[in-house]
C-alpha cells in the first residue's frame, strides 16, 4: 500500500512538471510570434560639434572689439583693402562678417566710406572704384591711346588685378612705350600707334650724323635757348659754384700708364711669362 501511494505521488509530480513545460512552451511561441520584424540599422550619424564656449572665443571677441574701437581712418582702410582684394560688392552686413567693421552701426565710418573717391556706393552695396574703368588688356590699350602725351602707370595699377602684367605684354608686343619721368622717376605709358609709321631716309640719317655739336656745354645751352627749348643743365651756374668752392672745372690729366722696364724691381720673378714684353729702357 505504501508503494502505491508513492507511485501515485510520483505520477502527480510528473503530470505537474509536464503541465509546467507545456505552459512555458506556449508562452515562448506566443512571444516569438508577436515580436516585430528586425529594423535595418540606421547609418551612423556624425556627432554634433561641441558648442563654442565663451572662454574659447575670447581672443576672437577681443580682436573684433579692437577693430571697432580703432580710428575711423583705420576702419575705412580695412574695408577698402577688402573691396580692392575681392573686387566684389558688399552690403554693410557682409562687410561686418568679412572684416568685422560695423558700417551700419557707425555713422562716421558709413559717411566716410560712402564719400571716399575709391569707393562706389549704389545705395545698398559698396564696391571698389578705380581711377580708370578698364577690365582687360584690350580696354587698357584703348585707354592709353587716348593719352598721346602719356598716362602715369600709378593711375593704372588698381584698374584690375593683372593690369601690370598686361602693361608688360603690351610693351613686349610693341604697342606701347613705358618710359620713366625725368622729374618724378615714375613710369609713364605712351601709345605706339601702328597707324602712323615713320620711315626715315638714309640720306637724312647720314645728314643727322654729320652734324657736329659744339664741344662746350655753354654753346649747346645757348643754341637750345635760341630755338625756344629750355636746357636741362645750367653749366654757367655750375661752374660759378665750383669756383666759389675752390673746385677746378678743368678735366684732370690722365695718369701716365706705368710701364715695366728692366730696371723695375720685380717681385714676381718666379712667373717669367708675365715679363716677356719688357721695355729696353
Amino acid at each position: 500500500m505504501f508503494l502505491n501511494e508513492q507511485l501515485d505521488k510520483f505520477k502527480k509530480q510528473q503530470e505537474k512538471c509536464q503541465a509546467t513545460l507545456t505552459s512555458i512552451a506556449a508562452k515562448s511561441s506566443k512571444s516569438s510570434s508577436s515580436r516585430a520584424p528586425p529594423v535595418a540599422a540606421s547609418p551612423v550619424t556624425k556627432a554634433p560639434a561641441p558648442a563654442v564656449k565663451f572662454s574659447n572665443d575670447t581672443e576672437r571677441l577681443q580682436h573684433i572689439n579692437s577693430i571697432r574701437k580703432a580710428p575711423v581712418g583705420a576702419q575705412i582702410k580695412r574695408v577698402i583693402d577688402l573691396l580692392l582684394e575681392t573686387r566684389q560688392a558688399f552690403t554693410p552686413e557682409q562687410i561686418n562678417e568679412a572684416c568685422y567693421v560695423d558700417v551700419k552701426a557707425n555713422k562716421a565710418v558709413f559717411d566716410s566710406l560712402r564719400n571716399n573717391p575709391k569707393v562706389h556706393y549704389d545705395g545698398r552695396r559698396f564696391s571698389y572704384k578705380s581711377k580708370h574703368d578698364v577690365k582687360d588688356k584690350s580696354e587698357l590699350l584703348v585707354l592709353i591711346r587716348k593719352f598721346p602725351e602719356g598716362i602715369a602707370v600709378i593711375d593704372l595699377k588698381d584698374a584690375y588685378p593683372t593690369v601690370m602684367e598686361d602693361l608688360q605684354a603690351l610693351k613686349a608686343a610693341g604697342q606701347i612705350w613705358l618710359l620713366s619721368n625725368f622729374d618724378s622717376q615714375e613710369d609713364i605709358a605712351y601709345p605706339n600707334d601702328p597707324r602712323v609709321p615713320i620711315k626715315v631716309d638714309d640720306d637724312l640719317k647720314q645728314l643727322f650724323r654729320e652734324i657736329e655739336l659744339p664741344r662746350d656745354m655753354l654753346d649747346i645751352e645757348k643754341d637750345l635757348a635760341k630755338t625756344g627749348m629750355k636746357p636741362a643743365t645750367n653749366t654757367a651756374q655750375r661752374r660759378a659754384a665750383a669756383q666759389v668752392q675752390g673746385i677746378s672745372t678743368k678735366a684732370k690729366p690722365k695718369k701716365k700708364k706705368h710701364e715695366i722696364s728692366k730696371r723695375t724691381k720685380l717681385t714676381n720673378a718666379h712667373l717669367p711669362e708675365l715679363f716677356q714684353n719688357l721695355n729696353g729702357s
